[in-house]
């Protein structure tokens, strides 16, 4: 297929990128390369694409409508994964405007060119950040999530109710992926895992959130674009047995999906430090902080609709996943 891939220069756009290249789809990347973290590991995370076969890039933002429009118009794209946002629960309490443009203007504008350009399926990041202020856990598809804690989860609700306008007024098959905690090889530099470990090999305090009373559903980087590719190739039909007078906010009559993608395993982080202190090789230092605005103490996945969707769900050990995860930081950083 040819796919437009939006924010190809980031941590999941550059993994799926590579994912749907080396299937053999032919792949259009675009990214703003905004500075909202270090610009240098967006360039070279597209060194680790251009050059190959099938892959073409173009340095374009999103919430530039004439821009989106010759994107769409000129593209011949089949199906589109959009990745493309402002991401950060605490710089959305800063910056809340960089939100609005980045993840609802271009989302707007990305929506329309899906609709105008004929595409078949658009798969679209969501967050496990919109299950905000609910503490039913493991949190589900089919439960409410109307009480955001921070504006990006705010624009990331939005993002899930302008999918389905669409999917209902136009017959766009949509489907969003609510991502929880996704860490990695490439991961940003302004996560957990980066923050950790150059803390530690620095010989730097690291600060620890909610006096460490946290739960976090860690996720690879490799079981998400698992799902995101195996979603991208499952398009959602109208679900001729959902019922209006109990609607399910998973799925509609028209072609829409929601998913979680998440590790359904949640880990203390205290637990999470003490994996990275192995995987390094050194103890931190600990700062204990109470808890930040916009943040909540736990996520937890439930991806039943998942498995039973695309037959697959997340499993990577966190012990795994970390000893690969600083085995590149060392690589990319030096052991400084």
């Amino acid at each position: 297929m040819r796919v437009l891939v939006t924010g190809c220069a980031g941590f999941i756009g550059m993994h799926t990128a590579q994912r749907l290249i080396a299937r053999g789809d032919e792949v259009v990347g675009v990214d703003n390369l905004n500075d909202y973290y270090d610009v240098k590991l967006k360039v070279d995370r597209l060194r680790q694409l251009e050059g190959r076969r099938g892959f073409a890039f173009a340095e374009l933002d999103l919430a530039d409508r004439a821009a989106c429009r010759e994107l769409f118009s000129k593209g011949r794209f089949e199906r589109v994964v959009h990745l493309a946002a402002q991401p950060g629960v605490r710089y959305s309490l800063k910056n809340p405007q960089a939100y609005i443009d980045a993840n609802l203007v271009a989302f707007a504008n990305v929506l329309e060119g899906c609709r105008q350009n004929g595409i078949t399926h658009l798969v679209y990041a969501s967050s496990s950040s919109v299950y905000g202020a609910n503490r039913k856990m493991p949190f589900s598809e089919h439960d409410n999530v109307d009480h955001p804690l921070s504006l990006y989860a705010a624009t990331k609700k939005a993002n899930e109710l302008m999918a389905h306008t669409y999917s209902h007024l136009f017959g766009l098959p949509t489907t969003g992926l609510r991502f929880f905690t996704v860490y990695g090889p490439w991961g940003r530099p302004d996560m957990s895992p980066s923050l950790f470990v150059g803390a530690i090999l620095r010989g730097e305090p690291i600060q620890v959130f909610n006096e460490g009373r946290m739960r976090r559903d860690f996720t690879y980087i490799d079981d998400i674009v698992e799902g995101v590719v195996r979603v991208l190739d499952t398009v959602p039909a109208p679900n001729p047995a959902f019922d209006p007078q109990q609607p399910d906010p998973a799925q509609s009559h028209a072609p829409y999906r929601i998913y979680n993608i998440g590790n359904h395993e949640p880990v203390e982080l205290m637990t999470f430090i003490e994996t990275i202190e192995a995987a390094v090789g050194r103890k931190a230092q600990k700062i204990f902080l109470p808890m930040q605005p916009g943040d909540v103490e736990a996520t937890y996945a439930d991806t039943t609709l998942l498995r039973e969707a695309v037959g697959f769900a997340p499993a990577t050990p966190l012990s795994e996943g970390i000893r690969r995860f600083v085995a590149w930081y060392l690589d990319y950083y030096g052991k400084r």
